[in-house]
């Protein structure tokens, strides 16, 4: 199976957090935190769709303005989340900018405000000087559908503030057999995706799909059912990546981070701190590298990756890793 969704940590375990995910064959991505964005490739972060933020606390959300510089004359809106008091926080950075020179910049924000039960978004339109439309307020049940495909929960975790957690969940995944088109005179192409999109949309089995067929030398395009289709893909599990950074160890967010990361193929987790100085772990109300590992077992995550250290182990950062496996394989 080729995996759909690339994850990749932009900085280094000591910087700001930020993780870059594209999915692939799509171009597009998904970023989750918005700490320092130097690091990433403006070809990279116009992929960007949509946007997580844990909390605003200055190293997860100083990327915004980067992003936002890079994205200002792209057609396509950007979509972002984030907790409580998010909506403000977006519109004060905003509003510190002067936008007499972008009239013509068709670029728009689409935010979100995450709460228990309920999301509220504002519109920033570009072409508007990113004054707010109106607010908008929907249910909301820990479940954000991005789109047929791809879904990600959310949990809202103890930082002394909110802070929250993300689990990026593919529904399924869908292996093209191409050994078998091949066999049976069918290009590869554009159309794939298509097929694609209408197996995930759940598409009638006589619904008609355009396939290119090869009929002497020459390519042709004939209609077929859905159903004539299905011995050139099969449907296995989807990935799952789990994100969790700036938080407590306490009952209630242990419980909360085992079951958002349960089963996950890849288990993003802060590790701020070894575990001899559990102490200064909880006054600043992080993780340490033990409790990160403990939370990626119990929760049977396939694989862990510990990021956001500490700076006062720069010197030892093996440390951190090797407590942390250590924890995980238990």
């Amino acid at each position: 199976m080729k995996p759909l969704l690339r994850p990749q940590l932009v900085n280094n375990p000591f910087e700001d957090p930020a993780l870059f995910i594209e999915v692939l064959w799509e171009r597009r991505a998904l970023l989750f935190d918005m700490g320092e964005l130097g690091n990433c490739r403006p070809a990279k972060l116009l992929k960007v769709s949509h946007a997580f933020v844990s909390h605003t606390h200055i190293d997860h959300f100083i990327g915004f303005d980067t992003l936002l510089r890079v994205m200002l004359n792209r057609e396509k809106a950007l979509k972002i989340f984030g907790p409580p008091g998010f909506l403000d926080q977006v519109q004060g950075k905003l509003a510190g900018y002067t936008w007499n020179l972008t009239a013509a910049y068709p670029f728009s924000i689409q935010a979100f405000e995450i709460h228990p039960e309920r999301l509220i978004s504002r519109e920033f339109v570009c072409q508007e000087r990113f004054i707010p439309r109106g607010e908008k307020e929907m249910a909301f049940n820990g479940l954000l559908t991005l789109d047929p495909q791809l879904q990600v929960r959310v949990a809202k975790l103890d930082h002394l503030i909110p802070s929250l957690a993300f689990a990026l969940e593919e529904r399924f995944h869908i292996n093209i057999h191409k050994d078998r088109l091949d066999a049976e005179g069918l290009e590869t192409g554009a159309w794939l995706m298509d097929l694609k999109a209408m197996i995930w949309r759940g598409a009638d089995e006589d619904s008609p799909v355009r396939a290119p067929y090869r009929e002497g030398g020459s390519i042709q395009e004939r209609e077929t059912p859905l159903k004539n289709l299905k011995n050139f893909f099969t449907i296995s599990p989807g990935q799952k990546i789990a994100y969790v950074t700036d938080c407590r160890f306490t009952k209630e967010n242990i419980e909360k981070i085992i079951a958002l990361a349960r089963e996950a193929d890849l288990f993003f987790c802060e590790a701020g701190f070894l575990e001899k100085d559990w102490e200064r772990a909880e006054e600043r109300a992080h993780l340490t590298a033990r409790q990160a590992g403990e939370l990626g077992r119990l929760a049977n995550a396939r694989k862990l990756q510990i990021f956001h250290f500490s700076p006062k182990y720069e010197k030892e950062p093996e440390a951190l890793f090797q407590e942390a496996e250590e924890a995980f394989q238990g």
